[in-house]
């Protein structure tokens, strides 16, 4: 077997071919592993229809059929023929093919091709309302989907908020309410609370809770409620007793169960409520 002579003067020419390869390889490899990363990405989950949401409905070669119409609040909508359309929860391909089907069935379009656009989505959007910066409706994509990125999305919780935010929607045809305490969440970070919504979700920050102080203190007026606050921070608040005021005489109105204000000599370890009135007497002395 006769071995081939390396020849020498062939290997700059080959060594040039083969560097040149290799940056074509390396280059097919990278954009494998770009369209591969792609393909792999997780894709956002189709809309599904939902009431207020404004559709926009053709036929092919039947533009008497075309409609703008609005998903009720029972989900369905009214369209030319077949009267009422369940389509709340349907994609938009779903929706098509459900028209169709009942348009086939009814004999009314021998060979429905039914389009579907949506003009304009509420079914992916949540309201916040009640004691934020910037209540509104908000798109979930926008805001990640997630409790957390709807409030900084509203510009945070006002100062007259409460730590509590109440999140009410429908969760499997089932109707949700969750109370969240979301500086528990940040403080601790359990990202358990820090809950995926779904689109139609409301978000309600309701006011803080807030007491009252008069008599002898030296700011009387109304005051936010902070966490397990006692009587004696709740004068300090107030800017404290005035010289003619006396700590032994301090009354607390509060409200029972049913309504009634009730009258209780307080001291100063006490715990402070919602609503409470703190009255300071004036010493006698």
């Amino acid at each position: 077997m006769r071995l081939t002579r390396w020849n020498r003067r062939a290997t700059p020419m080959n060594l040039s071919t083969a560097l040149s390869s290799l940056r074509s390889c390396s280059l097919v490899v990278v954009l494998f592993l770009v369209g591969t990363n792609v393909s792999l990405a997780v894709q956002p989950p189709e809309y599904l229809l939902g009431p207020g949401d404004i559709i926009k409905i053709t036929v092919f070669k039947n533009p008497d059929m075309t409609s703008d119409v609005r998903v009720s609040e029972l989900g369905s909508i009214g369209f030319p023929l077949i009267g009422s359309v369940p389509v709340a929860g349907l994609t938009l391909p779903a929706a098509e093919r459900k028209i169709a089907q009942m348009l086939r069935d009814g004999g009314f379009v021998l060979n429905p091709q039914v389009n579907i656009l949506l003009t304009q989505g509420f079914g992916n959007q949540v309201s916040v309302i009640g004691q934020v910066n910037r209540p509104g409706r908000y798109a979930l994509e926008v805001a990640g989907g997630r409790l957390s990125g709807l409030l900084a999305t509203a510009g945070g919780i006002a100062a007259s908020g409460a730590d509590i935010v109440i999140v009410t929607g429908t969760r499997n045809g089932q109707a949700f309410r969750r109370e969240i305490d979301v500086v528990k969440m940040s403080s601790s970070g359990n990202t358990a609370d820090d809950i995926a919504l779904a689109g139609g979700d409301t978000l309600f920050v309701n006011r803080a809770p807030l007491f009252y102080i008069y008599g002898q203190v030296q700011r009387p007026g109304q005051f936010r409620l902070e966490r397990d606050m006692t009587v004696m921070q709740a004068l300090a608040s107030g800017g404290g007793v005035t010289g003619k005021g006396t700590r032994r005489g301090i009354v607390l109105h509060r409200r029972d169960a049913n309504g009634k204000v009730k009258e209780i000599e307080a001291s100063l370890d006490d715990d402070v409520r919602d609503e409470d009135v703190i009255y300071v007497k004036e010493s006698l002395f």
